[in-house]
């Protein structure tokens, strides 16, 4: 009879890990402000959430036919997230809590965002996850951003891991598609409560439809690893 295979975790960072959304809101609303665009809301902003910087400042250029090139949107963006970032950034505890586990045990991890790898790694040194999360990929380095798959198959290949033996944390419907779509097994944990019933979260193999308050790290734990 053959072993099991070890699975490997990739977790998406923003919404997922940490609560970065706030941080993400005021450098999309400042930026947004220096091109005249002054009624750029909290609402507004959820509907880009899981999806990569790139594609959202491409939608918001065009909604406020703002002239400036994508890459001077994509500079001045991060420009503010990233001293958003350095200021404060909140960790879930209990996604802290199933990092540390998964370390513990030596279960390959990885990172892999839609964000810029200046602001992955920020987050992750402002918040010491940087000293159990060291492959990362950005969506910058990939062809296509969620909700295609790119950034998970690359997340594997770089841990060197079957796809069918990741599993993937996700807390947007792009993030689970994009999972879904890479052959991955998916745990979701909504931030946005009213995405609970999204197909793309109904096909995740474990949904915690009450998102990060439902979550605790040991049932993860014991979920991500069971034979």
């Amino acid at each position: 009879m053959s072993q099991p295979r070890t699975p490997s975790v990739i977790f998406d960072l923003d919404g997922t890990l940490v609560d970065s959304e706030p941080n993400y809101y005021e450098a999309g609303r400042r930026l947004l402000a220096e091109y005249g665009v002054t009624d750029f809301g909290w609402e507004r902003h959820t509907d880009f959430i899981g999806i990569g910087t790139r594609e959202t400042l491409e939608a918001l250029r065009e909604e406020y036919t703002i002239s400036a090139p994508v890459e001077e949107l994509l500079a001045g963006k991060n420009r503010h997230y990233l001293a958003l970032a350095a200021a404060s950034t909140d960790v879930y505890p209990q996604m802290r809590g199933l990092v540390e586990l998964l370390h513990g045990e030596g279960v390959p991890m990885a990172v892999a965002s839609g964000s810029s790898r200046a602001a992955i790694e920020a987050v992750l040194a402002a918040t010491g996850l940087d000293a159990f999360l060291t492959t990362l990929v950005s969506a910058e380095e990939v062809g296509r951003g969620k909700p295609e798959p790119d950034v998970f198959l690359e997340a594997a290949r770089r841990l060197g891991a079957e796809p069918a033996d990741c599993v993937v944390l996700e807390d947007a419907p792009p993030g689970a598609a994009a999972a879904h779509a890479a052959g991955m097994r998916c745990i979701a944990i909504p931030y946005v409560a009213a995405t609970a019933d999204d197909p793309a979260f109904r096909a995740a193999g474990l949904l915690y439809a009450g998102g990060q308050n439902e979550f605790t790290a040991r049932a993860a734990y014991d979920w991500i690893t069971a034979p």
